[in-house]
């Protein structure tokens, strides 16, 4: 007798499977395209382990629809599903997040009273601010706290969302006194707001998280810094706590000596070291003071991109760092993008903002010729300065600041011209990669979230539509690797941002390409086409080399301050061995001059030696070590950083071969 059989037959089992024949099933469809059907109600994460339960020990969380969700939490409609893991950047957000729960329940274990401000995810980890009650945590505390962690953590306690009405929500803040989460509370409204519990820790968050704490395998609390509460300056100074935290040990290991070498590679660092650039208090924060030597730098890289837009067919301009109130209304910046405009300066009953973009001055450009389809098209290229307000908290030496100088282009042409236009500015980008040794990189593309029209973004569905298919087209055509992140487009169109990696694999956005289908409206932009018909151009807003500031920041980490032989600010070192070569020592400057190529004597009297050291350590492509036997013979002891000693050469053999060098712009 067959008993399992037997049993299914019998009332209780007939009817669960005709409860299950009557439940309604709900249609998943994943990555690969495939199509699966699934009981409604049920999670990510158990969709997981009917796959395999390997891979639900992976899932972090989830994508569905293209919003990140608990990968626990009950899906009820036909969705669009994406299981995020630890490769996904979703996947890290999330789980460096959780980690930020997790610490802030070690906090609370430690300091009795916290309370907190917000605790994000960040690019390599997360923090939380937080408000000690006027005690100080010191680096001790951190190591206290990461075995507070270690033993939570082990507890795997579940991340437990729900959704709360506003006036609970303010009830349970107020009995705490908590006026930081009372604040948050103020712009959400009823059905936006969840409370996320694990342990004995309770936050206003709207996640998601990840299943359980016991996935945070490996923790190191990075360090301790002030952060204005909301980043203005005039409120209280709150203790911002960093940390990361991975799914093993090995993977911490090998973070914490990426660190160390990126530690030796602060720009910030080699910025103050080789006189790029510095910060001055009197200035203000998050607007540098460019140093001679960084100011060389700066115009080599504006020579190389002027000579590439020429031959581009780019036409240069130069606009004002001001404008009136008026032309940001009519460009929609203000109303999108205020809170990163210094306030207005009123004179005459006029407002004037500093200049934040410079896009819409080119419209300006564009529309003081009348223009016909022969004109199109038609690009505009400027270093324009532009001025922002970051938050005081996110300001970061060269990488985030307030004044920047922006390699920015604009082109308007029609839809026909679109493919070729968008794929010549990706061309530029490649060459641009070769020249500097950027091996890895990837293009992001940003798309807007259709239940957003008309607040985050400009109300036309159709353009939305048609302008994103233009932008995919261009990059599945020319073979260029990208990937979608939705509900991160520009308001007026859909945009690229271009990721780069450094050699130690440090990850970077260089620049932004946008489509915009608004502004040229908005502008009354218009050209005569070939039936003699007014028509509104397409315009690429575009900055290949991104701002002087950010992309600097960059190649200090990047080339560790050993720039290549065309941007080094000082090119060779002559070292004379003593006081009786310097003579020939000038003559040799001079005609190092001569060739335009940047060239110091170093007239210490120190042995050479030293000179040799400081010079290595100074990062300066060669030296040119002159004595006795040297200036008898008319020649040079040449070495090179990092190389030492390539033997001896005429003068005019040196020059020949750097002036060589410098003109290919090599990368070594």
């Amino acid at each position: 007798m067959n008993i399992g059989k037997s049993l299914l037959n019998l009332p209780f089992f007939k009817g669960i499977r005709k409860q299950r024949q009557n439940s309604k099933m709900i249609k998943i469809t994943f990555p690969d395209g495939a199509v699966r059907e699934y009981e409604t109600g049920i999670s990510a994460l158990q969709i997981a382990r009917s796959i395999s339960e390997g891979l639900a020990k992976k899932v972090l969380a989830a994508s569905v629809n293209g919003q990140v969700w608990d990968a626990g939490r009950p899906i009820y409609q036909d969705a669009s599903l994406k299981l995020l893991t630890w490769g996904d950047t979703e996947g890290k957000s999330t789980f460096w997040h959780s980690s930020a729960h997790l610490m802030a329940e070690a906090v609370e274990s430690l300091f009795e009273g916290v309370k907190f401000w917000v605790g994000p995810p960040v690019e390599n980890g997360f923090y939380y601010d937080m408000d000690l009650g006027g005690k100080q945590m010191t680096e001790e505390d951190l190591r206290k706290l990461e075995v507070k962690m270690t033993e939570l953590a082990r507890q795997q306690e579940a991340f437990q969302r729900k959704e709360i009405s506003k006036a609970d929500a303010i009830q349970y803040f107020t009995e705490k006194g908590d006026e930081y989460k009372l604040d948050l509370l103020q712009n959400l409204q009823d059905g936006e707001i969840t409370f996320y519990t694990q342990g004995q820790f309770t936050d206003l968050c709207r996640g998601p998280h990840i299943p359980h704490t016991g996935l945070i395998k490996a923790i190191r609390l990075t360090n301790i810094a002030g952060a204005y509460w909301k980043g203005d300056e005039r409120n209280k100074m709150l203790t911002r706590v960093y940390g990361v935290t991975f799914p093993s040990q090995k993977e911490l290991d090998e973070y914490l000596a990426l660190l160390e070498e990126a530690k030796k590679r602060d720009h910030r660092k080699l910025g103050k070291e080789l006189g790029i650039f510095t910060m001055d208090d009197d200035i203000g924060p998050g607007l540098p003071l460019w140093l001679p030597n960084g100011t060389i730098i700066i115009e080599e890289l504006e020579k190389l991109a002027k000579q590439t837009e020429e031959k581009g067919g780019y036409k240069r301009v130069v606009t004002p760092h001001i404008a009136k109130e008026n032309l940001y209304l009519t460009s929609g910046h203000l109303p999108y993008y205020q809170d990163s405009m210094y306030p207005p300066m009123e004179l005459d009953g006029v407002k004037y903002y500093l200049k934040a973009m410079n896009c819409p001055h080119h419209h300006k450009i564009f529309a003081a010729e009348q223009k016909s389809y022969k004109d199109l098209p038609f690009r505009l290229a400027e270093y324009g300065t532009c001025y922002r307000y970051e938050q005081s908290g996110e300001l970061f030496g060269l990488m985030r600041v307030r004044c920047l100088h922006m390699n920015d282009a604009h082109i308007y042409c029609t839809k026909e011209q679109f493919y070729e236009e968008f794929k010549a500015v990706n061309d530029m980008y490649l060459k641009y990669f070769k020249i500097f040794g950027i091996g890895k990189y990837v293009m992001r593309l940003s798309l807007h979230e259709p239940s957003k029209l008309g607040k985050k973004y400009v109300d036309e569905p159709a353009l939305w539509k048609e302008t994103e298919a233009l932008v995919r087209d261009v990059l599945i055509r020319t073979n260029t690797p990208f990937v979608e992140v939705p509900d991160e487009a520009a308001f007026y169109g859909p945009k690229i941002d271009v990721q780069i990696w450094s050699t130690i694999g440090r990850e970077f956005t260089l620049a932004t390409n946008q489509v915009d289908f608004a502004q040229g409206r908005r502008f009354k932009l218009e050209f005569t086409n070939r039936d003699n018909q007014a028509e509104t151009p397409l315009i690429i807003h575009r900055a290949p080399l991104g701002t002087h500031e950010r992309f600097i920041g960059f190649l200090l980490e990047h080339y560790a301050g050993k720039f290549p032989l065309w941007l080094a600010p000082v090119q060779v070192k002559i070292l004379p061995i003593s006081d009786k070569f310097l003579e020939y020592a000038q003559t040799l400057l001079q005609s190092l001059k001569n060739a335009d190529i940047r060239a110091e004597i170093d007239d210490r009297s120190e042995k050479i030696g030293k000179k040799i050291r400081d010079t290595e350590l100074a990062k300066i492509p060669y030296m040119l070590v002159i004595g006795e036997k040297e200036v008898a013979e008319n020649l040079v002891s040449l070495r090179k950083q990092g190389k030492g000693d390539l033997g001896k050469r005429t003068i005019e053999e040196f020059i020949r071969d750097a002036r060589q060098e410098i003109s290919d712009r090599r990368g070594e």
